[in-house]
């Protein structure tokens, strides 16, 4: 009998230290795609009920203050700052976005506008390969804008099995309340006292705060066509690619606009975990689309 119980006993701890050993790992998995084993990878798919952030930027010029992927760190901080609140896998750096305006400036990134939506395509499909069907894109670059709006709205182009959301944040009374009480400069939109603050909280040691003078970060007003637009406008009036003044920077105003980022995102995480309804409406959608003569009316 004793011979029975030794390997029993033996069986049965190995069994609990291995629920153990799963437990432990699923508690303290990393929210960062790269840095997750293949094994934990299985773990947090399931942990993140299929959720996964893409943190979007590009590489340019951010005054002569800030570093080159400024919009990807920031919008990586706001994703694995929420991420770690209500769990969601953080894709890695991702800085192919559109950024034809800045091709004049050092060390601009500027991919073609094919590669841009292919490769974006390709990573969500991706993404989806490996058994995440809801993507969220978390955009930290004002220039992509129309660009990921316009990349969700050929999701309908042609059927997926996974749904692409796009974060869009709206403005906070109360945060803007605080910022503007804080804030030395009254202008800005890029490399600006804001966005500068928010590096000074996210990668301190890139910033270079010293430089914010010098060169002008005003609005030249060069081009002025009435009720018309033109690709060319952001450089008719900003052709430093520096708008706005951020020598009053200071990592308290950092810390405020990433706290109501964070808690939006977070806010987003669990409705899109929530959410049975998009990719539904898209099956729906595709199979009506099909045969266009048969959709009924509601």
């Amino acid at each position: 009998m004793r011979h029975i119980i030794k390997p029993l006993s033996i069986a049965f701890a190995l069994f609990v230290w291995g629920c153990s050993f799963t437990v432990a790992g699923a508690q303290s998995l990393s929210v960062q795609w790269e840095e997750l084993t293949a094994e934990n990878f299985k773990l947090a798919v399931e942990k993140s009920e299929g959720v996964c952030i893409i943190p979007m930027g590009v590489i340019e010029k951010h005054g002569q203050q800030l570093p080159l992927g400024t919009d990807v760190y920031t919008s990586r901080e706001i994703s694995i700052r929420a991420s770690k609140e209500e769990f969601a896998i953080v894709f890695p750096f991702y800085y192919a976005g559109q950024i034809f305006e800045a091709k004049q400036q050092p060390g601009t990134i500027a991919y073609s506008n094919d590669l841009l939506f292919k490769l974006l395509d390709e990573t969500c499909r991706e993404i989806s390969r490996n058994g995440i069907k809801k993507i969220i894109i978390v955009n930290g670059h004002g220039g992509n804008n129309n660009f990921l709006r316009y990349f969700g709205q050929i999701q309908l182009e042609s059927p997926r099995d996974y749904v692409v959301y796009l974060y869009t944040p709206e403005p906070d009374a109360e945060s803007q309340r605080k910022i503007a009480e804080l804030r030395s400069s009254k202008s800005g939109g890029h490399a600006d006292e804001v966005e500068t603050s928010v590096m000074l909280a996210v990668r301190p040691d890139l910033v270079k705060l010293d430089r914010a003078k010098s060169e002008s970060g005003e609005d030249l007003n060069r081009l002025n066509v009435k009720n018309g637009y033109t690709g060319i406008w952001w450089y008719g009036k900003y052709p430093n690619h520096y708008a706005g003044e951020a020598s009053g920077a200071k990592r308290e105003i950092g810390e405020i606009s990433l706290a109501n980022n964070v808690r939006q995102l977070k806010e987003m995480i669990r409705a899109v975990k929530a959410d049975g309804q998009a990719l539904k409406l898209q099956n729906e959608f595709f199979k009506e689309a099909a045969e266009p003569l048969k959709t009924i009316a509601r």
